[in-house]
């Protein structure tokens, strides 16, 4: 039961990771976590590559290590799908990020309730898988089987829950102006 629990809490971390990444009002260095830079033929995290840091409210500033990457991480933001435009500045990047319009905040809001549903198809898989496994156990009865089925599932809604609270509280963020 308690490796069930660690993999539900894997997902609910995972989950919490993609939701950082989804860009509200205030600029936050983990939204670039999620873009990764071709560099010399491998992809390579952005975070690896450079620092990233926030010099006012609404502007992120990328410092990339090596000089010559620069316009590897430019097109690697411009692809990232996250309605930023990069300026240049010698190895220093600017990413100002514009006010976000009622819109946006609407696709914003959609897209993590879409990261939320394939969260919660993560942790009904791993039910799945436990529930089978509990089936195959020759050495229970069907008692026993039915009491720890029923526990994997209280545990699948209270994780279900937790889910459902992170999306509330991502998109309450989202929605404030």
């Amino acid at each position: 039961m308690q490796s069930l629990n660690d993999r539900f809490s894997k997902t609910l971390d995972n989950l919490k990771v993609k939701f950082d990444s989804v860009r509200t009002g205030r600029a936050n260095p983990s939204l670039l976590s999620s873009v990764v830079v071709d560099y010399y033929g491998s992809t390579v995290p952005i975070m690896q590559m450079a620092s990233v840091s926030v010099s006012d409210g609404n502007t992120l500033l990328v410092n990339v290590f090596d000089s010559g990457a620069v316009s590897a991480v430019e097109k690697a933001i411009l692809s990232s799908n996250l309605g930023l435009n990069p300026q240049t500045d010698g190895g220093l990047i600017r990413l100002r990020l514009p006010d976000l319009t009622q819109d946006r905040r609407d696709e914003l809001v959609k897209y993590i309730k879409k990261l939320a549903e394939e969260g919660k198809v993560a942790l009904r898989n791993i039910r799945r898988d436990a529930i089978d496994e509990i089936k195959k156990d020759s050495d229970a009865s069907d008692d026993e089987k039915k009491r720890d089925s029923d526990a994997v599932q209280k545990l699948l809604d209270t994780y279900v829950s937790n889910v459902d609270d992170l999306v509330q509280a991502k998109e309450t963020d989202i929605r404030t102006i």
